[in-house]
């Protein structure tokens, strides 16, 4: 087992399980929530630490934040930068366990 930077956690705010998630993982790939100033190389070296596996790619995007009303009250949802990581062969992490 590696030793764990806490850096690594500043990067990688949280896993990401929905319906989508779920069906990526079929192909072994694993969506999580990242910090929005994130890098690939930094997201790349992360999950291969924290999670001890090794990642073939990283693909990224950002989610705009839409504006909502409740109770006519108008509000704005933040902006969302998830990263889809893509494991190599014969590799999987289980995000339901947590860390």
């Amino acid at each position: 087992m590696t030793t764990r930077d806490p850096r690594h956690y500043d990067v990688i705010v949280s896993p990401i399980i929905t319906e989508k998630a779920t069906q990526a993982s079929e192909h072994n790939q694993v969506l999580f929530k990242v910090r929005k100033t994130a890098t690939k190389p930094q997201i790349k070296e992360a999950v291969e630490k924290l999670f001890d596996v090794k990642v073939k790619a990283v693909n990224t995007l950002i989610r705009k934040g839409k504006t909502r009303r409740f109770k006519g009250v108008k509000g704005e949802l933040s902006d969302v930068k998830k990263a889809i990581v893509t494991l190599e062969e014969g590799h999987r992490i289980d995000v339901t366990t947590g860390l």
